[in-house]
Protein backbone atom coordinates (compact mmCIF):
# COMPACT_ATOMS: atom_id res chain seq x y z
CA UNK A 1 0.00 0.00 0.00
CA UNK A 2 1.74 2.74 -1.05
CA UNK A 3 2.21 6.08 1.98
CA UNK A 4 1.11 9.82 1.21
CA UNK A 5 3.74 12.41 1.46
CA UNK A 6 2.90 14.20 4.79
CA UNK A 7 2.47 17.89 3.26
CA UNK A 8 2.79 21.06 5.92
CA UNK A 9 -0.08 23.82 5.75
CA UNK A 10 0.96 26.25 2.85
CA UNK A 11 2.29 29.60 4.75
CA UNK A 12 0.55 32.90 4.04
CA UNK A 13 3.10 35.46 2.02
CA UNK A 14 5.30 37.49 3.90
CA UNK A 15 4.08 40.63 3.74
CA UNK A 16 1.17 42.10 2.10
CA UNK A 17 2.09 43.51 -0.97
CA UNK A 18 0.51 44.21 -4.49
CA UNK A 19 0.57 41.31 -6.96
CA UNK A 20 1.77 41.43 -10.62
CA UNK A 21 -1.72 41.43 -12.14
CA UNK A 22 -3.96 43.27 -9.79
CA UNK A 23 -7.12 44.53 -11.37
CA UNK A 24 -6.27 42.09 -14.38
CA UNK A 25 -9.48 40.41 -15.30
CA UNK A 26 -9.48 36.91 -17.25
CA UNK A 27 -12.16 34.92 -18.94
CA UNK A 28 -11.03 31.60 -19.62
CA UNK A 29 -13.11 29.66 -21.74
CA UNK A 30 -10.34 27.10 -21.79
CA UNK A 31 -10.00 22.94 -20.98
CA UNK A 32 -7.32 20.44 -20.55
CA UNK A 33 -3.95 21.14 -19.79
CA UNK A 34 -2.06 24.14 -22.30
CA UNK A 35 -4.99 26.61 -21.80
CA UNK A 36 -5.57 26.12 -18.08
CA UNK A 37 -1.67 26.10 -17.52
CA UNK A 38 -2.04 29.80 -18.94
CA UNK A 39 -4.93 30.80 -16.84
CA UNK A 40 -3.35 29.35 -13.74
CA UNK A 41 -0.31 31.48 -13.93
CA UNK A 42 -2.35 34.49 -14.45
CA UNK A 43 -3.88 33.67 -11.85
CA UNK A 44 -1.24 32.63 -9.67
CA UNK A 45 -0.03 36.20 -9.75
CA UNK A 46 -2.74 38.41 -9.04
CA UNK A 47 -5.21 38.09 -12.22
CA UNK A 48 -9.04 37.07 -11.20
CA UNK A 49 -9.61 34.31 -13.98
CA UNK A 50 -13.42 32.95 -14.24
CA UNK A 51 -12.93 29.86 -15.64
CA UNK A 52 -16.19 28.75 -17.74
CA UNK A 53 -17.18 25.45 -18.26
CA UNK A 54 -19.65 23.08 -19.27
CA UNK A 55 -22.09 22.22 -16.38
CA UNK A 56 -22.13 18.89 -17.92
CA UNK A 57 -19.12 16.91 -16.40
CA UNK A 58 -17.03 20.54 -17.04
CA UNK A 59 -13.36 20.55 -17.89
CA UNK A 60 -12.57 17.33 -19.47
CA UNK A 61 -9.43 16.57 -16.70
CA UNK A 62 -12.22 16.62 -13.66
CA UNK A 63 -12.39 12.70 -15.37
CA UNK A 64 -8.92 12.23 -15.59
CA UNK A 65 -8.12 8.86 -13.44
CA UNK A 66 -4.58 9.40 -12.21
CA UNK A 67 -5.85 10.09 -8.79
CA UNK A 68 -9.00 11.81 -6.98
CA UNK A 69 -9.42 13.78 -3.54
CA UNK A 70 -12.94 15.06 -2.51
CA UNK A 71 -13.93 14.31 -5.70
CA UNK A 72 -12.04 16.33 -7.90
CA UNK A 73 -8.72 14.69 -10.16
CA UNK A 74 -5.50 15.26 -9.70
CA UNK A 75 -4.96 16.68 -13.23
CA UNK A 76 -7.87 19.19 -12.89
CA UNK A 77 -6.52 20.50 -9.19
CA UNK A 78 -2.91 20.73 -10.47
CA UNK A 79 -4.25 22.77 -13.54
CA UNK A 80 -6.93 25.06 -12.07
CA UNK A 81 -5.65 26.57 -8.84
CA UNK A 82 -6.87 30.48 -7.92
CA UNK A 83 -9.83 30.48 -10.44
CA UNK A 84 -13.44 31.15 -9.79
CA UNK A 85 -15.83 28.71 -11.41
CA UNK A 86 -18.52 29.15 -13.12
CA UNK A 87 -20.76 26.49 -15.16
CA UNK A 88 -22.50 28.44 -18.77
CA UNK A 89 -24.45 25.65 -21.05
CA UNK A 90 -23.43 27.88 -24.29
CA UNK A 91 -25.68 26.22 -25.91
CA UNK A 92 -28.25 28.55 -24.40
CA UNK A 93 -28.83 31.79 -25.88
CA UNK A 94 -28.86 33.50 -22.24
CA UNK A 95 -25.66 31.95 -21.21
CA UNK A 96 -23.91 33.72 -24.39
CA UNK A 97 -25.30 36.44 -23.39
CA UNK A 98 -24.18 36.29 -20.12
CA UNK A 99 -20.24 35.18 -21.48
CA UNK A 100 -21.06 38.39 -23.28
CA UNK A 101 -21.10 40.92 -20.42
CA UNK A 102 -18.12 39.09 -18.85
CA UNK A 103 -16.26 39.65 -22.08
CA UNK A 104 -17.38 43.71 -22.23
CA UNK A 105 -15.54 44.14 -18.67
CA UNK A 106 -12.62 41.86 -19.13
CA UNK A 107 -8.57 42.72 -20.14
CA UNK A 108 -8.34 38.80 -21.89
CA UNK A 109 -10.21 36.22 -23.72
CA UNK A 110 -8.12 32.56 -23.17
CA UNK A 111 -9.81 30.08 -25.43
CA UNK A 112 -9.16 26.52 -26.80
CA UNK A 113 -11.88 24.99 -28.51
CA UNK A 114 -11.66 22.98 -31.61
CA UNK A 115 -11.86 25.71 -34.14
CA UNK A 116 -14.90 26.85 -35.24
CA UNK A 117 -16.84 26.30 -31.85
CA UNK A 118 -16.23 30.27 -30.42
CA UNK A 119 -17.79 31.38 -34.10
CA UNK A 120 -20.54 29.41 -33.94
CA UNK A 121 -21.46 30.86 -30.34
CA UNK A 122 -20.48 34.74 -31.55
CA UNK A 123 -17.75 34.46 -29.01
CA UNK A 124 -14.66 34.77 -31.46
CA UNK A 125 -12.52 37.80 -31.70
CA UNK A 126 -14.14 39.81 -34.64
CA UNK A 127 -17.58 38.99 -32.81
CA UNK A 128 -16.50 40.76 -29.13
CA UNK A 129 -13.52 42.78 -30.44
CA UNK A 130 -15.99 45.76 -31.68
CA UNK A 131 -17.46 45.44 -28.00
CA UNK A 132 -14.41 45.59 -26.16
CA UNK A 133 -10.92 46.90 -28.27
CA UNK A 134 -8.97 47.07 -25.66
CA UNK A 135 -9.24 42.74 -25.29
CA UNK A 136 -6.39 40.71 -25.70
CA UNK A 137 -7.76 37.83 -27.21
CA UNK A 138 -5.58 34.41 -27.17
CA UNK A 139 -6.56 31.27 -29.17
CA UNK A 140 -4.92 28.05 -28.71
CA UNK A 141 -4.71 25.52 -30.54
CA UNK A 142 -3.06 22.27 -32.37
CA UNK A 143 -2.32 23.85 -36.05
CA UNK A 144 -3.58 27.36 -35.72
CA UNK A 145 -6.55 29.10 -36.27
CA UNK A 146 -6.16 29.71 -40.43
CA UNK A 147 -4.68 27.59 -43.08
CA UNK A 148 -5.45 24.40 -44.45
CA UNK A 149 -4.90 22.36 -40.86
CA UNK A 150 -7.22 24.73 -38.51
CA UNK A 151 -10.17 22.51 -38.72
CA UNK A 152 -7.85 19.24 -37.61
CA UNK A 153 -7.94 17.82 -34.54
CA UNK A 154 -4.29 17.46 -32.25
CA UNK A 155 -2.88 16.92 -29.10
CA UNK A 156 0.07 16.92 -27.17
CA UNK A 157 1.49 13.44 -28.54
CA UNK A 158 0.06 14.02 -31.72
CA UNK A 159 1.94 17.07 -31.88
CA UNK A 160 4.95 15.72 -30.45
CA UNK A 161 4.90 12.93 -32.91
CA UNK A 162 4.73 15.25 -35.82
CA UNK A 163 6.95 17.67 -35.20
CA UNK A 164 10.04 15.83 -35.26
CA UNK A 165 10.14 16.33 -31.62
CA UNK A 166 9.52 12.74 -30.50
CA UNK A 167 12.48 11.37 -32.69
CA UNK A 168 14.76 13.07 -30.67
CA UNK A 169 13.22 11.06 -27.08
CA UNK A 170 14.46 7.39 -26.46
CA UNK A 171 17.23 5.24 -27.48
CA UNK A 172 19.13 4.83 -30.78
CA UNK A 173 17.81 1.15 -30.80
CA UNK A 174 14.63 1.71 -29.87
CA UNK A 175 11.66 3.34 -30.95
CA UNK A 176 10.61 6.91 -30.82
CA UNK A 177 9.53 8.01 -26.80
CA UNK A 178 7.03 10.65 -26.02
CA UNK A 179 7.73 12.56 -22.95
CA UNK A 180 5.62 10.92 -19.84
CA UNK A 181 4.70 14.28 -18.89
CA UNK A 182 2.41 16.53 -21.32
CA UNK A 183 5.48 18.92 -22.54
CA UNK A 184 4.07 19.92 -25.55
CA UNK A 185 0.48 21.14 -23.42
CA UNK A 186 2.59 22.67 -21.06
CA UNK A 187 5.33 25.07 -22.61
CA UNK A 188 1.94 26.06 -24.97
CA UNK A 189 1.07 27.22 -22.42
CA UNK A 190 4.22 28.93 -20.87
CA UNK A 191 3.74 31.14 -24.92
CA UNK A 192 0.34 31.36 -24.19
CA UNK A 193 1.05 33.44 -20.89
CA UNK A 194 3.60 35.27 -22.75
CA UNK A 195 1.88 36.02 -25.99
CA UNK A 196 -0.78 37.77 -23.66
CA UNK A 197 1.71 39.33 -21.29
CA UNK A 198 3.45 40.80 -24.50
CA UNK A 199 0.37 42.08 -25.85
CA UNK A 200 -1.27 43.44 -22.65
CA UNK A 201 2.38 45.35 -22.93
CA UNK A 202 1.52 46.23 -26.22
CA UNK A 203 -1.85 47.55 -25.53
CA UNK A 204 -0.32 50.33 -22.47
CA UNK A 205 1.62 51.79 -25.75
CA UNK A 206 -0.89 51.34 -28.74
CA UNK A 207 -4.54 51.82 -26.91
CA UNK A 208 -5.71 48.56 -28.16
CA UNK A 209 -5.74 44.73 -27.79
CA UNK A 210 -5.19 42.33 -30.25
CA UNK A 211 -5.70 38.66 -30.95
CA UNK A 212 -2.58 36.31 -30.44
CA UNK A 213 -2.68 32.63 -31.18
CA UNK A 214 -0.21 29.71 -29.96
CA UNK A 215 -0.32 26.47 -31.63
CA UNK A 216 1.00 23.41 -30.54
CA UNK A 217 2.64 22.03 -33.69
CA UNK A 218 4.58 25.39 -33.87
CA UNK A 219 6.20 24.91 -29.77
CA UNK A 220 6.72 21.11 -30.75
CA UNK A 221 9.01 22.43 -33.20
CA UNK A 222 10.89 25.19 -31.56
CA UNK A 223 11.34 22.72 -28.72
CA UNK A 224 13.46 20.47 -31.45
CA UNK A 225 16.12 23.62 -30.28
CA UNK A 226 19.52 23.19 -31.41
CA UNK A 227 18.90 19.77 -32.84
CA UNK A 228 15.91 21.06 -35.53
CA UNK A 229 18.33 24.29 -36.33
CA UNK A 230 21.82 21.93 -37.38
CA UNK A 231 19.18 19.65 -39.01
CA UNK A 232 18.15 23.37 -41.12
CA UNK A 233 22.31 23.96 -41.24
CA UNK A 234 23.96 20.61 -42.49
CA UNK A 235 20.71 18.62 -43.60
CA UNK A 236 22.03 15.64 -41.26
CA UNK A 237 18.17 14.21 -39.72
CA UNK A 238 19.27 13.94 -36.08
CA UNK A 239 18.53 10.34 -34.33
CA UNK A 240 17.82 9.33 -30.67
CA UNK A 241 20.54 9.52 -28.08
CA UNK A 242 19.04 8.33 -24.69
CA UNK A 243 20.20 10.11 -21.91
CA UNK A 244 23.82 10.94 -23.14
CA UNK A 245 23.29 14.14 -26.32
CA UNK A 246 25.28 13.65 -28.93
CA UNK A 247 28.86 15.78 -28.74
CA UNK A 248 28.55 15.31 -24.58
CA UNK A 249 29.97 11.72 -24.58
CA UNK A 250 30.53 11.78 -20.88
CA UNK A 251 27.01 13.01 -19.89
CA UNK A 252 24.33 10.22 -18.86
CA UNK A 253 23.14 8.03 -16.52
CA UNK A 254 25.94 5.81 -14.89
CA UNK A 255 25.87 2.99 -12.37
CA UNK A 256 27.81 3.99 -8.55
CA UNK A 257 28.11 -0.19 -6.40
CA UNK A 258 24.76 0.39 -5.11
CA UNK A 259 22.44 3.00 -7.02
CA UNK A 260 22.71 5.07 -10.11
CA UNK A 261 23.70 8.66 -10.61
CA UNK A 262 23.25 11.34 -13.85
CA UNK A 263 26.31 13.60 -14.75
CA UNK A 264 26.41 16.25 -16.82
CA UNK A 265 30.13 17.21 -17.40
CA UNK A 266 29.90 18.63 -20.83
CA UNK A 267 33.28 20.59 -21.25
CA UNK A 268 37.27 20.34 -21.62
CA UNK A 269 37.38 22.06 -17.96
CA UNK A 270 34.91 19.59 -16.44
CA UNK A 271 35.80 17.00 -17.85
CA UNK A 272 39.58 17.08 -16.54
CA UNK A 273 38.24 18.04 -13.10
CA UNK A 274 36.49 14.54 -13.23
CA UNK A 275 39.18 12.06 -14.86
CA UNK A 276 42.33 13.60 -12.48
CA UNK A 277 39.92 14.74 -9.29
CA UNK A 278 37.56 12.04 -8.79
CA UNK A 279 37.95 9.47 -11.17
CA UNK A 280 42.04 9.02 -10.63
CA UNK A 281 42.21 8.27 -14.30
CA UNK A 282 44.70 10.81 -15.63
CA UNK A 283 45.04 8.40 -18.54
CA UNK A 284 41.82 9.68 -19.87
CA UNK A 285 42.84 12.70 -20.64
CA UNK A 286 46.60 12.14 -22.13
CA UNK A 287 45.50 9.24 -24.09
CA UNK A 288 45.53 10.26 -27.13
CA UNK A 289 41.98 8.64 -27.71
CA UNK A 290 40.15 10.54 -25.02
CA UNK A 291 42.49 14.10 -25.68
CA UNK A 292 40.01 16.44 -26.90
CA UNK A 293 36.38 17.00 -26.92
CA UNK A 294 37.03 15.14 -30.69
CA UNK A 295 38.81 12.33 -29.98
CA UNK A 296 36.35 11.78 -26.82
CA UNK A 297 33.04 11.72 -29.18
CA UNK A 298 34.91 9.33 -31.84
CA UNK A 299 35.22 7.12 -28.97
CA UNK A 300 32.39 7.59 -27.03
CA UNK A 301 31.28 3.79 -25.88
CA UNK A 302 35.12 2.92 -25.26
CA UNK A 303 35.30 6.42 -22.77
CA UNK A 304 31.68 5.57 -21.21
CA UNK A 305 32.97 1.69 -20.71
CA UNK A 306 36.42 2.97 -19.04
CA UNK A 307 34.37 5.74 -16.76
CA UNK A 308 31.52 3.05 -15.85
CA UNK A 309 34.09 0.93 -14.52
CA UNK A 310 35.49 2.86 -12.28
CA UNK A 311 32.15 4.17 -10.89
CA UNK A 312 30.72 0.91 -10.07
CA UNK A 313 33.82 0.25 -7.83
CA UNK A 314 32.35 2.71 -4.96
CA UNK A 315 28.90 3.73 -3.05
CA UNK A 316 27.07 6.25 -4.83
CA UNK A 317 27.22 8.25 -1.96
CA UNK A 318 30.80 8.49 -2.20
CA UNK A 319 30.87 9.23 -5.98
CA UNK A 320 28.81 12.40 -4.83
CA UNK A 321 30.60 13.64 -2.31
CA UNK A 322 33.41 13.60 -4.48
CA UNK A 323 32.19 15.26 -7.61
CA UNK A 324 30.02 18.31 -5.27
CA UNK A 325 33.80 18.78 -3.91
CA UNK A 326 35.49 18.95 -7.28
CA UNK A 327 32.22 21.19 -8.51
CA UNK A 328 31.44 18.37 -11.03
CA UNK A 329 27.50 18.88 -11.84
CA UNK A 330 25.79 15.50 -10.92
CA UNK A 331 22.39 14.58 -9.53
CA UNK A 332 20.75 11.14 -8.22
CA UNK A 333 18.64 9.57 -10.54
CA UNK A 334 15.23 9.82 -8.22
CA UNK A 335 11.57 8.66 -8.77
CA UNK A 336 9.07 10.88 -8.42
CA UNK A 337 8.58 9.96 -5.16
CA UNK A 338 12.07 10.81 -4.46
CA UNK A 339 12.02 13.42 -6.39
CA UNK A 340 9.51 14.93 -3.96
CA UNK A 341 10.28 13.96 -0.54
CA UNK A 342 14.69 15.49 -1.53
CA UNK A 343 15.79 17.93 0.01
CA UNK A 344 15.66 20.38 -2.61
CA UNK A 345 11.73 19.90 -2.55
CA UNK A 346 11.09 20.15 1.02
CA UNK A 347 13.97 23.05 2.04
CA UNK A 348 12.36 25.01 -0.95
CA UNK A 349 8.89 24.53 0.23
CA UNK A 350 7.84 23.30 -2.96
CA UNK A 351 5.10 21.39 -1.45
CA UNK A 352 2.14 22.21 0.74
CA UNK A 353 -1.53 21.57 1.35
CA UNK A 354 -4.08 23.84 1.19
CA UNK A 355 -7.72 23.85 2.16
CA UNK A 356 -10.54 22.17 -0.38
CA UNK A 357 -14.02 22.83 0.26
CA UNK A 358 -14.58 19.04 0.06
CA UNK A 359 -11.50 16.98 0.63
CA UNK A 360 -10.94 19.64 3.54
CA UNK A 361 -6.90 19.38 2.00
CA UNK A 362 -5.42 18.88 -1.43
CA UNK A 363 -1.71 19.10 -2.26
CA UNK A 364 -0.36 21.91 -3.50
CA UNK A 365 2.87 22.60 -5.89
CA UNK A 366 4.08 26.08 -5.63
CA UNK A 367 4.37 27.99 -9.09
CA UNK A 368 7.87 28.15 -10.17
CA UNK A 369 8.64 31.91 -10.13
CA UNK A 370 9.81 33.80 -7.95
CA UNK A 371 9.06 37.87 -7.01
CA UNK A 372 10.87 39.72 -5.10
CA UNK A 373 8.21 42.73 -4.76
CA UNK A 374 5.20 41.51 -6.44
CA UNK A 375 5.03 37.86 -5.20
CA UNK A 376 2.52 35.61 -6.21
CA UNK A 377 -1.14 35.25 -4.47
CA UNK A 378 -1.48 32.67 -1.69
CA UNK A 379 -3.09 29.40 -3.84
CA UNK A 380 -6.56 28.75 -3.71
CA UNK A 381 -7.68 25.41 -4.24
CA UNK A 382 -9.55 24.60 -7.80
CA UNK A 383 -13.42 25.47 -8.25
CA UNK A 384 -15.60 23.04 -7.93
CA UNK A 385 -17.69 22.66 -10.99
CA UNK A 386 -19.84 25.95 -11.19
CA UNK A 387 -19.14 26.71 -7.59
CA UNK A 388 -19.06 30.62 -7.90
CA UNK A 389 -21.71 31.15 -10.69
CA UNK A 390 -24.00 32.89 -8.75
CA UNK A 391 -21.62 35.38 -6.99
CA UNK A 392 -19.64 36.01 -10.04
CA UNK A 393 -23.38 36.52 -11.61
CA UNK A 394 -24.56 38.87 -8.74
CA UNK A 395 -20.91 40.63 -7.51
CA UNK A 396 -19.45 41.01 -11.09
CA UNK A 397 -22.75 41.54 -13.80
CA UNK A 398 -25.15 43.15 -10.54
CA UNK A 399 -27.54 40.22 -11.64
CA UNK A 400 -30.55 40.12 -9.24
CA UNK A 401 -32.44 37.00 -7.45
CA UNK A 402 -34.73 37.61 -10.20
CA UNK A 403 -32.68 37.05 -13.10
CA UNK A 404 -30.68 34.29 -12.02
CA UNK A 405 -33.36 32.16 -10.76
CA UNK A 406 -34.95 33.08 -14.92
CA UNK A 407 -31.42 31.91 -16.28
CA UNK A 408 -31.86 28.73 -13.81
CA UNK A 409 -35.18 27.98 -15.51
CA UNK A 410 -33.92 28.19 -18.69
CA UNK A 411 -31.13 25.70 -18.16
CA UNK A 412 -28.48 28.22 -18.75
CA UNK A 413 -26.36 26.48 -15.81
CA UNK A 414 -27.16 23.08 -17.01
CA UNK A 415 -30.75 21.19 -16.99
CA UNK A 416 -32.36 21.23 -13.90
CA UNK A 417 -29.24 22.68 -11.79
CA UNK A 418 -28.90 25.31 -9.24
CA UNK A 419 -26.48 28.01 -10.30
CA UNK A 420 -23.90 27.51 -7.23
CA UNK A 421 -23.40 23.41 -6.26
CA UNK A 422 -25.35 22.50 -3.20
Amino acid sequence: MPTKPQLPERSSRAMEGPSALDGLLVIDFTRVVAGPACTQTLADFGAQVIKIENPDGGDDTRAYEHAEIGGESAAYLSLNRNKRGIALDLAVPEAREIALDLIRKADVVVENFSSGVMKKFGLDYDAVAPLNPRLVYCSISAYGRSGPFASRPGFDPITQAESGFMSLNGFADGPAVRTGPPIVDMATGMSACNAILLALLARDRLGRGQHVEVALFDVAMGMTGFYGMAYLINGENPGRFGNSPSGSPTVGVYEASDGPLYMACANDRLYRRLVVEVLNRPDLITDPQFASRKARSENKELLRAAIAEVFASDTLENWMAKMKLANIPVGYLRTVEEGFNAPEARERHRLSRIPHRTAEWVPNIEPPITMSLTAAIDPVAAPLLGEHTEDVLRSMLGYDERRIAEFTRKGVFGPGKPSTPV
